[in-house]
């Protein structure tokens, strides 16, 4: 934060009446005055003693200034002064950064008191006294609020800055630039680079976005995740972390979006706008983060051809759709996931699952076709879903079976060199 660039706090006169007298004894205490507030803040607050040295003298100076400006005030109470622009451009850069709020207002309030005692008692008479007591409680408020917009305005900037940076790292994932820059900066954002993540893309909030994101950060906080936002025109991208890194689905093996470990996904789906949300696979950092984005990004592509889609759905659950879309990574999933254990069993599996599907999935009818008992079709059938984790009997697993099925065949033609359409 630029301490130049903050603005004049006016400060309303007070009646007149303080003697030239007067003015010059709290001229020539304002020195003292200043390290008697330092000695107070010392014995009042712990945290003070243990400020580094160039950040006391910070303070020191910040309050030396306000004691001038206090006096000049007081000389001529029909005019107007900087408070906190002077005050605060003389001070180190980082004193804002290094006090919070909360410890800057305890510090106005110390200095306040230590003015309430030590100048009133300079006064004349009775009168001046009154119009002092009057102007150090005036004074102190006034320094008080201008420090509230000092860090007002850095929240601001601040606020500003991390947006951009947040951005930045979003679209870095998603298109793959993985780099130790964007590691960099998701690490100035308070993210933990090492921590499992995965890519959540949806439709961004047409109704206040503005609150709708902020209540999926209030979301994802609640249940103890961080999240990386990041709106791309009308598409919603979300990086969210994970608790343990765990698998995103072994090889064969399905993970319904519904589960109950899915809940807290899913109520952060509903901070997105209208339409399919798409979670992406679990990656172990966000190195890697890419290939959670691409699944999801390609889901959220082919969605549509699953309107009965669960909300969220997994990009896993979209792997036909996916295919049928022209996306050669669905291809590659489908068929490791679902064929190569079936061909690693041993054959006759994968030519049962085939004449099944192919077959009406008319059990009596497999049978024949394959000539064994229905009770071998059934045997096989049931080794199919404990091996790939989807039951051929389930009309969705099914297709999705199936589409693996032609995804193999597809495979397998290209790597013995066969074009389409040769006989």
């Amino acid at each position: 934060m630029s301490h130049a660039e903050v603005g004049a706090t006016p400060v309303r006169p007070v009646p007149t009446g303080i003697s030239t007298a007067t003015l010059r004894r709290l001229e020539l205490a304002a020195g003292g005055l200043a390290s008697a507030c330092l000695a107070a803040m010392e014995e009042r607050q712990p945290w003070f003693e243990r400020l580094p040295a160039d950040q006391r003298a910070g303070v020191l100076l910040v309050t030396q200034t306000g004691v001038s400006n206090f006096v000049a005030w007081l000389a001529e109470p029909s005019e107007t002064i900087r408070l906190t622009a002077e005050a605060f451009r003389i001070a180190p850069r980082d004193l804002a950064r290094r006090l919070s709020l909360r410890q800057t207002v305890d510090l106005v309030r110390i200095a306040t008191d230590v003015f309430e005692q030590r100048l009133p008692p300079l006064a004349a008479d009775e009168a001046e006294y009154r119009v002092l007591a009057e102007a150090v409680l005036r004074f102190g408020r006034e320094i008080a609020f201008a420090a509230a917009t000092v860090y007002a305005g850095a929240a601001e900037a601040r606020g500003a800055w991390d947006a951009r940076l947040e951005a930045l790292v979003v679209d870095g994932v998603v298109r793959g630039d993985a780099d130790d820059a964007l590691v960099s900066r998701a690490a100035a954002l308070g993210w933990d680079p090492a921590a499992a993540v995965r890519v959540l893309v949806g439709s961004a909030p047409v109704d206040n976005p503005p609150e709708r994101l902020g209540e999926l950060r209030r979301h994802a906080a609640r249940i103890g995740r961080s999240v990386l936002v990041g709106v791309q025109g009308s598409r919603l991208v979300v990086l969210l972390s994970e608790p343990r890194p765990g698998r995103a689905g072994a090889p064969g093996g399905h993970k319904s979006t519904s589960a109950p470990g899915r809940q807290p996904i899913g109520r952060l789906a509903e901070d997105f706008g209208p339409g399919p949300v798409v979670v992406g696979p679990v990656t172990a950092n966000l190195a890697g983060a890419h290939a959670s984005a691409r699944d999801a990004l390609a889901g959220l592509r082919a969605a549509p051809g699953w309107p009965e889609a669960p909300r969220p759905v997994d990009a896993e659950d979209l792997l036909p759709e996916r295919a049928m879309s022209g996306d050669p990574e669905a291809h590659r999933q489908l068929v490791e996931s679902f064929v190569a254990p079936l061909e690693d069993a041993g054959g006759e599996l994968l030519r049962t699952l085939a004449a099944y599907l192919e077959g009406g999935c008319a059990l009596e009818s497999c049978a024949r076709v394959l000539f064994v008992h229905p009770n071998t079709v059934r045997y096989r059938l049931r080794r199919v879903s404990e091996l790939t984790g989807r039951a051929p009997t389930d009309p969705r697993d099914a297709l999705v079976l199936r589409t693996a099925l032609v995804a193999g065949r597809l495979q397998a033609a290209t790597r013995s060199g066969e074009q389409p359409g040769t006989l």
